[in-house]
């Protein structure tokens, strides 16, 4: 089962990147990167909203977005990076301590990965048992950023953006579909990740992907099992059958390009599943990442609440939301 698949994320999500064969169609990627959304299923569609009848054509994020305040100095931004890596795998901080902290360190993966002139300065502060995870977050943000990845657009997608399900249970998913099917749940949740960020992101690919995992509805009815496409457990569920069935077990990398047959995708799915397999307690910092879109005006923050049933040029959105970068 192959198809175009043309979004990605890392969070930084572009719709409009190049599209490529895969398991399911233009993807969403949004890697609570920069996302550009990756999706998984094939065939091409409008990029509509799956969801809210009750909403105006147009409507703006109901939350105010997060302050980052990230320093602007490589030294500092190395040393805030260490201090918030310890923080988020400190289990007494408070969720405002963890959240804080996972917004900055996001803030500084994309900024490293947007500026590799940096990496003389901030590398070698980086404590040695830490720089398996710096590099390889480096790295994915890396995949998704510069000229190879996708053009900046002139709209905001037509998306609503959730919170994401409990920690808990996003994991038991990927930890059950590991069970069922071999593929690891780490994998299941990089994916997660690039696609649509542990699935805040609500909406369509351009190929008519759907769901948390982004399948093109005829893929979902062969690997669903009956399922919802729209939710979390089915839709983790049909991309450990998926993968599984393309191979996994043998070539992790062959699968994942039957998933996405891009091979900068596969190795930010390598990186981020890397990380979490050495040390399963970084997942919560992923799962406070934010989404984030690559525009004409550059990266901006569509926060949790964000909502919209066609997209929004951007000059538009900026005139009312200043403050969205």
């Amino acid at each position: 089962m192959r198809a175009v698949n043309c979004m990605r994320s890392g969070l930084t999500h572009n719709p409009a990147h190049r599209c490529r064969v895969m398991r399911c169609g233009i993807p969403l990627l949004v890697v609570t990167i920069t996302f550009a959304l990756v999706a998984c299923s094939g065939s091409t569609r409008s990029s509509t909203a799956s969801t809210s009848t009750a909403a105006p054509a147009r409507a703006a994020a109901t939350l105010a977005p997060p302050q980052r305040r990230l320093a602007s100095d490589p030294v500092q931004l190395a040393d805030d990076l260490i201090a918030d890596e310890q923080a988020l795998l400190d289990p007494s901080s408070s969720e405002a301590v963890l959240v804080g902290a996972a917004r900055r360190q996001q803030g500084a993966y994309r900024a490293l990965g947007s500026q590799p002139e940096w990496d003389m300065i901030v590398r070698p502060r980086i404590p040695p048992s830490l720089l398996d995870v710096y590099d390889r977050n480096v790295d994915a943000q890396r995949q998704f950023s510069g000229k190879l990845a996708s053009d900046p657009q002139d709209t905001l997608p037509a998306w609503r953006i959730d919170p994401p399900m409990p920690a808990n249970k996003l994991l038991g998913y990927y930890r059950e579909a590991q069970a069922a099917t071999g593929v690891g749940w780490n994998y299941l949740a990089a994916i997660n990740l690039i696609e649509t960020g542990l699935g805040r992101v609500v909406g369509v690919s351009p190929a008519g992907a759907q769901g948390p995992m982004q399948f093109l509805p005829s893929t979902f009815a062969a690997y669903g099992d009956g399922g919802d496409i729209l939710s979390a457990h089915d839709s983790i569920m049909a991309a450990g059958r998926y993968l599984a069935a393309n191979g996994f077990a043998n070539d992790h990398d062959q699968a994942l390009l039957r998933y996405n047959n891009w091979d900068r995708y596969v190795r930010a799915v390598n990186d981020y599943a890397a990380v979490l397999a050495a040390d399963p307690a970084r997942f919560a910092g992923y799962y406070r990442w934010d989404v984030y879109y690559r525009t004409t005006a550059g990266d901006l923050l569509l926060p949790i609440g964000y909502v919209a049933t066609s997209p929004i040029p951007v000059t538009e959105y900026l005139a009312t939301h200043p403050k969205v970068r």
